[in-house]
């Protein structure tokens, strides 16, 4: 049995920052960060944060910026 990155399967992983990342499906998430509900081989979860992670400011820094429409008023 190989055990290659691309035999492996994944989980995505999300912070409290909202910010991503994977993990070995089969391993619990590091301290600070929780399954985010999607599974499969390395690519697939790759390609699933790009698709889900859109601002990749962290949620304190988003949370504290003003649209820019305001801000030139």
């Amino acid at each position: 049995m190989s055990d290659t990155a691309v035999d492996r399967t994944y989980q995505v992983v999300v912070n409290d920052e909202e910010q991503y990342s994977i993990w070995e499906a089969h391993r619990e998430p590091p301290a600070g960060w929780r399954a985010a509900g999607f599974t499969g081989g390395r690519e697939q979860c790759l390609e699933h944060i790009a698709s889900v992670w859109t601002d990749l400011r962290p949620l304190s820094v988003r949370g504290e910026q003003r649209p820019a429409s305001i801000e030139s008023r």
